[in-house]
């Protein structure tokens, strides 16, 4: 596979290795049943979804554990966590950078990223949301760390490996999509933490 950015290297090399073990567990597949199940209550309809960046699958057994009728797709830099995404045997898994073009010969009821655009370098980030918007046939959803303005942070002792920006924002005036519901999740949560993450989820224009 050959890489655009360094961030892509990055994430599916030794460091994106590393994620799969540092993030997996029931734990984490009960918190995102409570995060999804909020967001589909905000989004009748939904039977297809597609996840830009899924890793090992954690977003998607927790799709498929409150509904096991949705059908599910998704694609993932990283071949390890391909493999095991696969192994899950409830979604279709493509090995593919969502840099690169993704066609849209099928879409979805929803297609969204969850802690994958604040990966992404800033000047490449228009690829994404043009995937996203492209294979979305309803509904855009993205669960990311937000910034007004646009800011770089250290990631574990990395530079340029993490970037905060308002995501739901940039979508909204590239495509004219109106919001339909966020949220905030706490990392201190009891019982349900997220990685203090924001999520949006926006409809295109009927």
């Amino acid at each position: 596979m050959t890489f655009r950015t360094e961030q892509e290297a990055f994430w599916a090399g030794d460091f994106g290795d590393a994620y799969i073990e540092r993030n997996k567990g029931e734990k984490l597949i009960t918190s995102n049943m409570i995060l999804f199940g909020k967001i589909l209550r905000s989004a009748p309809g939904v039977r297809s979804v597609v996840e830009l960046g899924c890793n090992i699958g954690l977003n998607l057994q927790a799709l498929n554990r409150i509904d096991p009728e949705i059908a599910l797709h998704a694609y993932e830099i990283n071949a390890r966590a391909v493999e095991r995404a696969r192994a899950l045997g409830i979604a279709e898994i493509h090995h593919q950078s969502v840099l690169e073009e993704i066609p849209a010969d099928r879409t979805y009821d929803l297609a969204f990223t969850k802690g994958v655009l604040i990966h992404i370098h800033p000047e490449e980030l228009t690829r994404v949301y043009d995937n996203l918007h492209a294979l979305s046939r309803r509904y855009i959803m993205v669960c990311e760390s937000f910034n007004p303005t646009p800011v770089t942070v250290n990631y574990r002792g990395n530079t340029d490996r993490l970037f905060k920006r308002d995501f739901a924002g940039e979508l909204i005036d590239r495509f004219g999509l109106r919001l339909v519901d966020y949220g905030f999740v706490y990392r201190r949560d009891n019982y349900f933490p997220q990685d203090d993450t924001n999520w949006f989820l926006l409809e295109k224009p009927l």
